[in-house]
């Protein structure tokens, strides 16, 4: 029995050349998405190291 599993290298070349071609069109958009996340999370951090603090006082 034979399986189509295996893609012939032809195809992972231009599914490589698709996918690079698709993260350059769209590389702002990605970086201001990883910015905001990460404001995100540093600020969520902060809020949450100040209760934590806010709580060992009391």
């Amino acid at each position: 029995m034979n399986s189509n599993r295996h893609t012939r290298p032809a195809d992972r070349t231009s599914r490589i050349l698709r996918a690079r071609s698709w993260i350059a069109r769209r590389r702002t958009a990605l970086l201001s998405s990883a910015l905001r996340g990460a404001a995100y999370a540093t600020g969520a951090g902060a809020v949450g190291l100040g209760f934590y603090l806010i709580q060992q006082q009391i």
